[in-house]
């Protein structure tokens, strides 16, 4: 197959590139490097240093010759994404190229306008594109169960409920009630991409992804392969966040009472569900919506996690609370379907304590690179306020 995968520079975009080549797939990334260019401004880098694209291009094409291409430009560019999918004829778009970041598009006016331009026109300039080049392609877009919110007295169902309302039954949308400007762009994306398969026939799949944890995949072999690790208070996810802290003997940071519940997935199994939905597309002209996690925790259960796995290791680990930032229920009601994977043979490969001793080992090795940034790690963007630590002259990523 021919995989056209949006956002390859990124922490998934780079291990489903060497899952799909891995495979015998055709792969062709895009990217702008607007993820290194973000965790730069609000003054932090990847844990786990990563190599230039020009250097990770060399190893790749070694091994699999003219089966991997690249272009660097960005989607809001209509002209190059045009481009792009006219050139390629893609079998698969894999759509990972998004400012992901619920805490930058909280900062202020520009970080906010800039996650919705980047995010949305973005993905209309994809859809657009398909339609003229490659209308017969799969879309595969990253969403997040975060566009379902957390404040739901009722079971989530996997994009689609069945409603009675006046003696009348009608299957609509499940409600979308998102907790920040990014988490927004991604109903929005959401709804466009619907419309689109409506009104021209495509065909997609739409994830609504949960958290993502991890250092490393089964085709990250060496230190040369590594994928990007953060773990500032900005991008780095919660649970990576608390590896990271763990190995410099700084309290695991939980905000508020910690019981808000999400789902989670380890990076390796998320690039199995990415494969799985590769491979068993919808129906011609069907948008399907997919639930994508493992396990449902809340906040502190997984800083008792991190704190378990590293005291057995020797470290002494605190768990501390403090202000919640974020505008939220500390403690809600949460329980969401996930079965359309399970019913295409996704089956979890990785227990969250074995990942979090591999993560821990992995990132001592880079102890001095975490304690280096630390500010990173307490840098709280407060959702009314922006964020504490000014950001001076913010280097916002613009069309190349």
């Amino acid at each position: 197959m021919k995989i056209l995968i949006l956002g390859m520079d990124g922490y998934i975009g780079w291990s489903l590139a060497l899952s799909q080549l891995n495979f015998g797939n055709q792969v062709c990334g895009i990217d702008n490097y607007s993820r290194r260019k973000c965790v730069e401004e609000v003054g932090s880098w990847s844990a786990m240093p990563i190599l230039p694209m020009s250097k990770r291009l060399e190893i790749l094409r070694k091994k699999y010759g003219d089966k991997i291409s690249f272009y660097e430009g960005n989607l809001v560019d209509s002209q190059f994404t045009n481009d792009i999918i006219k050139k390629f004829k893609p079998d698969a778009i894999v759509h990972l190229a998004e400012q992901p970041s619920a805490p930058y598009s909280m900062i202020d006016q520009q970080h906010c306008l800039y996650t919705q331009n980047n995010n949305v026109t973005g993905t209309l300039n994809v859809v657009y594109a398909m339609r003229k080049h490659a209308p017969k392609a799969h879309l595969v877009k990253l969403g997040t169960m975060g566009e379902y919110g957390y404040g739901n007295d009722i079971d989530i169902t996997e994009g689609f409920m069945e409603i009675e309302f006046r003696g009348k039954k009608a299957l609509i949308p499940y409600p979308k009630m998102a907790g920040s400007w990014y988490h927004w762009t991604k109903v929005h994306d959401s709804n466009n991409i619907m419309f689109a398969c409506k009104l021209w026939n495509l065909t997609s799949t739409d994830i609504m992804q949960g958290i993502v944890y991890g250092t490393r995949t089964d085709e990250i072999s060496h230190d040369a392969l590594h994928t990007r690790f953060d773990f500032d208070e900005v991008f780095g996810t919660v649970i990576n966040r608390f590896c990271a802290q763990a190995v410099i003997d700084h309290p695991l940071t939980v905000y508020g009472k910690g019981r808000q519940t999400r789902g989670f997935l380890a990076l390796e199994d998320s690039i199995q569900c990415l494969s799985i939905l590769i491979n068993n597309p919808p129906q011609v002209g069907e948008y399907r919506v997919v639930n994508q996690f493992d396990e449902q925790y809340n906040v502190r259960e997984l800083a008792e996690h991190v704190k378990n796995v590293g005291n057995k290791k020797g470290l002494d680990l605190e768990i501390e609370s403090i202000e919640n930032p974020r505008v939220e229920k500390e403690e809600h009601y949460y329980k969401a379907d996930h079965e359309k994977l399970k019913q295409l043979g996704f089956k979890a490969t990785r227990h969250i304590d074995d990942q979090i001793s591999m993560m821990l080992d992995d990132l001592v090795q880079y102890k001095d690179r975490i304690l280096a940034k630390k500010d990173a790690i307490v840098q709280v963007v407060k959702w009314n306020d922006g964020i504490k630590q000014s950001v001076v002259n913010p280097t916002i990523p613009r069309k190349n």
